[in-house]
């Protein structure tokens, strides 16, 4: 009788990509910098589990000032800022638009009090005919 051995499934686990700090990254120039001797930045970057091109990227950024700041930048648009007279134009052209409605109800209400008179032949006061 012959026995099928199934092989173990392993699952692996989703590799995740690195993070560095801005500390870290400022801390491994400086120490790759002070390697004097020959094969010391090989052995900084083996002891460290890092790639040549990962110091090559950290001292270009730092050339470019970007490791000097606190904390990294965020990618992305820039935000800009709300100017608050933009906020209080958009209010004022609603109200206007509100009053504009307005407004209008009247003036409509206005000429059919004007037909309802002259159906009823009731003579209206004019304004600019006063007595």
């Amino acid at each position: 009788m012959e026995v099928e051995t199934l092989a173990e499934v392993e699952v692996l686990a989703k590799p995740v990509r690195r993070k560095f700090t801005v500390e870290y990254k400022r801390r491994i120039v400086r120490e790759a910098e002070s390697c004097k001797g020959a094969g010391e930045v090989g052995a900084l970057l083996r002891r460290e589990g890092l790639y040549s091109s990962h110091l090559a990227a950290w001292r270009a950024a730092r050339d470019r000032g970007e490791l000097a700041g606190a904390g990294s930048r965020r990618r992305g648009p820039v935000p800009t800022p709300v100017d608050p007279r933009d906020k209080q134009i958009v209010e004022l052209a609603r109200e206007n638009r509100k009053l504009l409605k307005r407004a209008e109800r009247a003036e409509a209400l206005v000429e059919v009090q004007k037909k309802v008179s002259e159906l009823l032949g009731i003579q209206l006061d004019r304004p600019d005919e006063k007595s």
